[in-house]
């Protein structure tokens, strides 16, 4: 049986193109658009769950991820 986990999509366009990039794993992905990246990194992201062996996932997972926005005087 298949379970459902939560993780982070940064996604941001960069040279024409929009890249999107799981910190948690150190994976990315990209697209022609931004719901084009996302859906590809989750289909990435699902790929390398299916792929890689217990040791991997717990070498790369972070779980002490903090997002936040900053202010800075400029």
């Amino acid at each position: 049986m298949k379970r459902k986990i939560e993780l982070t999509a940064v996604i941001e366009m960069e040279d024409n193109i929009y890249i999107s990039f799981c910190p948690e794993l150190d994976i990315a992905s990209q697209g022609e658009t931004a719901e084009e990246a996302k859906s590809n990194l989750i289909e990435t992201l699902e790929l390398f769950y299916e792929t890689a062996s217990e040791t991997e996932i717990s070498r790369r997972l972070r779980n002490e991820l903090q997002i936040s926005r900053v202010t800075v005087n400029v």
